[in-house]
Protein backbone atom coordinates (compact mmCIF):
# COMPACT_ATOMS: atom_id res chain seq x y z
CA UNK A 1 0.00 0.00 0.00
CA UNK A 2 1.33 3.34 -1.02
CA UNK A 3 0.81 6.69 1.09
CA UNK A 4 1.75 10.32 0.04
CA UNK A 5 3.35 12.18 2.36
CA UNK A 6 1.93 15.60 3.95
CA UNK A 7 3.44 18.33 6.47
CA UNK A 8 2.05 20.65 7.37
CA UNK A 9 4.16 23.49 9.01
CA UNK A 10 3.43 26.15 11.56
CA UNK A 11 5.89 29.09 11.17
CA UNK A 12 5.85 32.09 14.01
CA UNK A 13 6.28 35.38 12.46
CA UNK A 14 8.92 36.85 14.90
CA UNK A 15 7.30 40.38 15.96
CA UNK A 16 10.46 43.06 16.70
CA UNK A 17 9.15 46.25 19.00
CA UNK A 18 11.77 48.62 17.60
CA UNK A 19 13.83 48.45 14.43
CA UNK A 20 17.35 46.34 15.57
CA UNK A 21 20.65 46.88 13.51
CA UNK A 22 22.30 43.48 13.26
CA UNK A 23 26.07 43.89 12.43
CA UNK A 24 26.93 40.22 12.32
CA UNK A 25 26.62 38.95 8.54
CA UNK A 26 26.01 35.47 9.18
CA UNK A 27 23.21 36.54 11.01
CA UNK A 28 22.07 39.10 8.26
CA UNK A 29 22.16 36.55 5.71
CA UNK A 30 19.79 34.08 7.51
CA UNK A 31 17.09 37.05 8.56
CA UNK A 32 16.84 38.02 4.98
CA UNK A 33 13.27 37.28 3.77
CA UNK A 34 11.96 38.14 0.82
CA UNK A 35 7.97 38.47 2.24
CA UNK A 36 6.89 38.49 5.93
CA UNK A 37 6.27 35.43 7.21
CA UNK A 38 2.76 34.70 8.65
CA UNK A 39 0.87 31.76 10.68
CA UNK A 40 -1.13 30.37 7.60
CA UNK A 41 -0.56 26.64 7.60
CA UNK A 42 2.13 25.61 4.28
CA UNK A 43 1.56 22.09 3.03
CA UNK A 44 4.60 20.59 1.57
CA UNK A 45 3.67 17.50 -0.85
CA UNK A 46 6.48 14.52 -0.79
CA UNK A 47 6.58 12.45 -3.80
CA UNK A 48 8.32 9.88 -1.78
CA UNK A 49 6.14 6.45 -1.78
CA UNK A 50 6.08 3.76 0.68
CA UNK A 51 5.55 -0.29 0.08
CA UNK A 52 4.62 -2.53 2.59
CA UNK A 53 4.55 -5.08 0.50
CA UNK A 54 8.36 -5.84 1.75
CA UNK A 55 9.69 -7.72 -0.88
CA UNK A 56 6.13 -9.38 -1.98
CA UNK A 57 5.89 -11.16 -5.25
CA UNK A 58 4.47 -9.34 -8.29
CA UNK A 59 1.19 -11.72 -9.18
CA UNK A 60 -0.78 -14.24 -7.75
CA UNK A 61 1.35 -16.97 -9.63
CA UNK A 62 4.35 -16.22 -7.58
CA UNK A 63 2.81 -15.38 -4.64
CA UNK A 64 0.78 -18.89 -4.74
CA UNK A 65 4.40 -20.38 -5.18
CA UNK A 66 5.85 -18.64 -2.75
CA UNK A 67 3.15 -19.96 -0.13
CA UNK A 68 3.71 -23.65 -1.48
CA UNK A 69 7.56 -23.47 -0.58
CA UNK A 70 6.88 -22.47 2.76
CA UNK A 71 3.69 -24.82 3.50
CA UNK A 72 6.22 -27.50 1.99
CA UNK A 73 3.54 -28.93 -0.50
CA UNK A 74 1.30 -27.57 -3.24
CA UNK A 75 -2.10 -27.06 -3.25
CA UNK A 76 -4.90 -29.55 -3.63
CA UNK A 77 -6.98 -28.42 -6.47
CA UNK A 78 -9.36 -31.64 -6.04
CA UNK A 79 -13.38 -30.40 -5.29
CA UNK A 80 -13.37 -29.97 -1.27
CA UNK A 81 -17.38 -32.47 -1.92
CA UNK A 82 -17.46 -35.12 -3.45
CA UNK A 83 -19.90 -35.01 -6.08
CA UNK A 84 -23.30 -36.24 -4.32
CA UNK A 85 -25.01 -39.75 -5.60
CA UNK A 86 -27.70 -39.99 -7.67
CA UNK A 87 -31.10 -39.53 -5.94
CA UNK A 88 -33.80 -42.06 -6.10
CA UNK A 89 -37.04 -39.66 -5.90
CA UNK A 90 -40.24 -41.52 -5.25
CA UNK A 91 -43.82 -39.36 -5.72
CA UNK A 92 -46.86 -40.68 -4.80
CA UNK A 93 -50.24 -39.64 -3.16
CA UNK A 94 -54.45 -40.43 -3.68
CA UNK A 95 -55.94 -39.69 -7.24
CA UNK A 96 -56.65 -36.25 -8.04
CA UNK A 97 -54.02 -34.37 -6.38
CA UNK A 98 -52.18 -33.45 -9.65
CA UNK A 99 -49.01 -36.37 -9.72
CA UNK A 100 -48.82 -35.86 -13.62
CA UNK A 101 -48.98 -32.40 -13.59
CA UNK A 102 -46.01 -31.90 -11.25
CA UNK A 103 -44.16 -34.51 -13.18
CA UNK A 104 -44.89 -32.67 -16.58
CA UNK A 105 -43.41 -29.65 -14.65
CA UNK A 106 -39.96 -31.30 -13.44
CA UNK A 107 -39.30 -32.44 -16.58
CA UNK A 108 -39.82 -29.19 -18.17
CA UNK A 109 -37.57 -27.43 -15.72
CA UNK A 110 -34.69 -29.95 -14.59
CA UNK A 111 -32.53 -31.89 -17.35
CA UNK A 112 -30.49 -34.01 -14.48
CA UNK A 113 -33.68 -36.02 -13.70
CA UNK A 114 -34.31 -39.11 -15.49
CA UNK A 115 -38.41 -40.04 -15.44
CA UNK A 116 -38.91 -43.92 -14.97
CA UNK A 117 -41.68 -45.27 -17.70
CA UNK A 118 -43.94 -47.56 -15.60
CA UNK A 119 -45.01 -50.52 -17.68
CA UNK A 120 -48.70 -51.36 -16.97
CA UNK A 121 -51.47 -53.56 -18.60
CA UNK A 122 -54.16 -51.12 -18.39
CA UNK A 123 -55.68 -48.99 -21.77
CA UNK A 124 -53.98 -46.41 -23.19
CA UNK A 125 -56.14 -43.30 -22.77
CA UNK A 126 -56.67 -40.33 -25.21
CA UNK A 127 -53.70 -38.53 -25.69
CA UNK A 128 -51.27 -40.66 -24.12
CA UNK A 129 -48.25 -42.31 -25.48
CA UNK A 130 -46.16 -45.80 -25.15
CA UNK A 131 -43.21 -45.16 -24.34
CA UNK A 132 -43.36 -41.57 -22.54
CA UNK A 133 -46.24 -42.48 -20.11
CA UNK A 134 -46.58 -45.77 -19.98
CA UNK A 135 -45.14 -48.85 -21.39
CA UNK A 136 -48.77 -50.47 -22.43
CA UNK A 137 -48.36 -54.40 -22.09
CA UNK A 138 -50.58 -57.24 -22.01
CA UNK A 139 -51.37 -59.00 -18.63
CA UNK A 140 -49.38 -61.81 -20.03
CA UNK A 141 -46.55 -59.92 -20.98
CA UNK A 142 -46.92 -58.13 -17.44
CA UNK A 143 -46.39 -61.37 -15.79
CA UNK A 144 -44.04 -62.64 -17.87
CA UNK A 145 -41.35 -59.49 -16.65
CA UNK A 146 -42.41 -60.71 -12.62
CA UNK A 147 -41.23 -63.85 -13.92
CA UNK A 148 -37.57 -62.75 -15.16
CA UNK A 149 -37.56 -60.40 -11.71
CA UNK A 150 -37.26 -57.47 -14.18
CA UNK A 151 -39.45 -55.27 -12.31
CA UNK A 152 -38.63 -53.06 -8.80
CA UNK A 153 -41.69 -52.92 -7.98
CA UNK A 154 -45.35 -53.96 -8.90
CA UNK A 155 -48.88 -54.01 -8.03
CA UNK A 156 -52.60 -54.80 -8.98
CA UNK A 157 -54.33 -51.75 -8.71
CA UNK A 158 -57.96 -51.32 -9.75
CA UNK A 159 -57.95 -54.49 -11.88
CA UNK A 160 -54.68 -53.58 -14.11
CA UNK A 161 -50.61 -54.57 -13.15
CA UNK A 162 -48.02 -51.73 -12.60
CA UNK A 163 -44.74 -51.67 -12.09
CA UNK A 164 -41.21 -50.22 -12.33
CA UNK A 165 -38.67 -52.11 -14.95
CA UNK A 166 -35.16 -52.32 -13.00
CA UNK A 167 -32.71 -51.84 -16.50
CA UNK A 168 -33.70 -48.20 -16.56
CA UNK A 169 -32.83 -47.29 -13.01
CA UNK A 170 -29.22 -48.91 -13.71
CA UNK A 171 -28.27 -47.21 -16.99
CA UNK A 172 -29.61 -43.85 -15.82
CA UNK A 173 -28.14 -44.17 -12.28
CA UNK A 174 -24.88 -44.76 -13.35
CA UNK A 175 -25.09 -41.94 -16.02
CA UNK A 176 -24.96 -39.48 -13.16
CA UNK A 177 -29.35 -38.78 -13.54
CA UNK A 178 -31.53 -38.42 -10.40
CA UNK A 179 -34.53 -41.33 -10.78
CA UNK A 180 -37.80 -39.68 -10.10
CA UNK A 181 -41.02 -42.82 -9.83
CA UNK A 182 -43.98 -41.53 -9.43
CA UNK A 183 -45.99 -44.66 -7.80
CA UNK A 184 -49.31 -44.89 -6.46
CA UNK A 185 -49.30 -45.61 -2.43
CA UNK A 186 -49.37 -49.38 -2.71
CA UNK A 187 -45.98 -48.91 -4.75
CA UNK A 188 -44.82 -46.44 -2.45
CA UNK A 189 -45.32 -48.84 0.91
CA UNK A 190 -43.71 -51.72 -1.19
CA UNK A 191 -41.08 -49.45 -2.67
CA UNK A 192 -40.17 -48.01 1.39
CA UNK A 193 -39.65 -51.91 2.34
CA UNK A 194 -36.94 -52.82 -0.56
CA UNK A 195 -35.27 -49.39 -0.54
CA UNK A 196 -35.61 -47.98 2.88
CA UNK A 197 -33.75 -44.88 3.70
CA UNK A 198 -31.73 -44.70 0.99
CA UNK A 199 -34.50 -43.11 -1.44
CA UNK A 200 -36.65 -39.92 -0.26
CA UNK A 201 -40.38 -40.17 -0.19
CA UNK A 202 -42.89 -37.46 -1.26
CA UNK A 203 -46.24 -36.94 -0.74
CA UNK A 204 -48.40 -35.09 -2.49
CA UNK A 205 -51.68 -33.61 -2.01
CA UNK A 206 -54.51 -31.47 -2.30
CA UNK A 207 -55.53 -28.41 -0.79
CA UNK A 208 -58.69 -29.92 0.44
CA UNK A 209 -60.89 -33.45 -0.28
CA UNK A 210 -63.11 -31.38 -2.01
CA UNK A 211 -60.50 -30.07 -4.52
CA UNK A 212 -59.16 -33.67 -4.56
CA UNK A 213 -62.79 -34.58 -5.62
CA UNK A 214 -63.00 -31.88 -8.48
CA UNK A 215 -60.39 -32.96 -10.12
CA UNK A 216 -61.07 -36.67 -10.45
CA UNK A 217 -64.63 -35.79 -11.74
CA UNK A 218 -62.73 -33.22 -14.06
CA UNK A 219 -60.72 -35.75 -15.88
CA UNK A 220 -64.40 -37.45 -16.68
CA UNK A 221 -62.32 -40.92 -17.35
CA UNK A 222 -64.56 -42.81 -14.15
CA UNK A 223 -68.25 -43.78 -13.89
CA UNK A 224 -70.03 -42.10 -11.07
CA UNK A 225 -69.50 -45.55 -8.99
CA UNK A 226 -65.76 -45.54 -10.07
CA UNK A 227 -65.56 -42.44 -8.46
CA UNK A 228 -67.01 -43.34 -5.54
CA UNK A 229 -64.66 -46.36 -5.22
CA UNK A 230 -61.49 -43.85 -5.80
CA UNK A 231 -63.12 -41.18 -3.24
CA UNK A 232 -62.79 -44.22 -0.43
CA UNK A 233 -59.40 -45.25 -1.65
CA UNK A 234 -58.23 -41.58 -1.33
CA UNK A 235 -59.92 -41.39 2.62
CA UNK A 236 -57.61 -44.57 3.33
CA UNK A 237 -54.46 -43.29 1.42
CA UNK A 238 -54.34 -39.67 3.39
CA UNK A 239 -53.42 -42.06 6.50
CA UNK A 240 -50.32 -42.97 4.73
CA UNK A 241 -48.69 -39.38 4.82
CA UNK A 242 -47.03 -40.18 7.94
CA UNK A 243 -44.73 -42.72 6.20
CA UNK A 244 -42.98 -40.12 3.79
CA UNK A 245 -40.60 -37.95 4.36
CA UNK A 246 -41.88 -34.93 2.65
CA UNK A 247 -45.50 -33.72 1.68
CA UNK A 248 -46.11 -31.10 -0.75
CA UNK A 249 -49.61 -29.57 -0.95
CA UNK A 250 -50.20 -28.91 -5.11
CA UNK A 251 -53.31 -26.20 -4.67
CA UNK A 252 -55.22 -25.36 -8.07
CA UNK A 253 -53.89 -23.02 -9.46
CA UNK A 254 -50.05 -23.11 -7.95
CA UNK A 255 -48.50 -25.86 -9.54
CA UNK A 256 -45.40 -23.45 -9.50
CA UNK A 257 -45.29 -23.09 -6.11
CA UNK A 258 -45.61 -27.49 -5.80
CA UNK A 259 -43.02 -27.63 -8.08
CA UNK A 260 -40.27 -25.13 -6.65
CA UNK A 261 -41.16 -27.44 -3.41
CA UNK A 262 -39.84 -30.64 -5.12
CA UNK A 263 -36.86 -28.81 -6.38
CA UNK A 264 -35.76 -27.55 -3.09
CA UNK A 265 -36.32 -30.98 -1.56
CA UNK A 266 -34.06 -32.46 -4.24
CA UNK A 267 -31.29 -29.80 -3.65
CA UNK A 268 -31.65 -29.95 0.16
CA UNK A 269 -31.18 -33.90 0.00
CA UNK A 270 -28.18 -33.31 -2.31
CA UNK A 271 -26.22 -30.76 0.14
CA UNK A 272 -26.90 -33.27 3.00
CA UNK A 273 -23.46 -34.30 4.86
CA UNK A 274 -24.92 -37.84 5.22
CA UNK A 275 -25.97 -38.88 1.17
CA UNK A 276 -28.27 -41.43 0.90
CA UNK A 277 -27.38 -44.20 -1.64
CA UNK A 278 -29.19 -46.49 -3.34
CA UNK A 279 -28.39 -49.75 -5.12
CA UNK A 280 -31.01 -51.53 -7.44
Amino acid sequence: MFRRLCISFFLPVPKLKSPVSIQNPIIKKHLRFQQPLSLTPRFFVSNITMNHSHGAPANKAELLRSLEASLGHSFDTNPICPSPDPLIIVISGPSGVGKDAVIKKLRESRDSLHFVVTATSRPMRPGEENGKDYFFVTKEEFLTMVERNELLEYALVYGDYKGIPKKQIREYMAQGYDIVLRVDIQGAQTLRKILGDSAVFVFLVAESEMAMVERLIERKTESRDELLVRIATAREEMKHGKNFDYVVVNAEGKLENAVKLVESIIDAEKAKVRQRTAVI
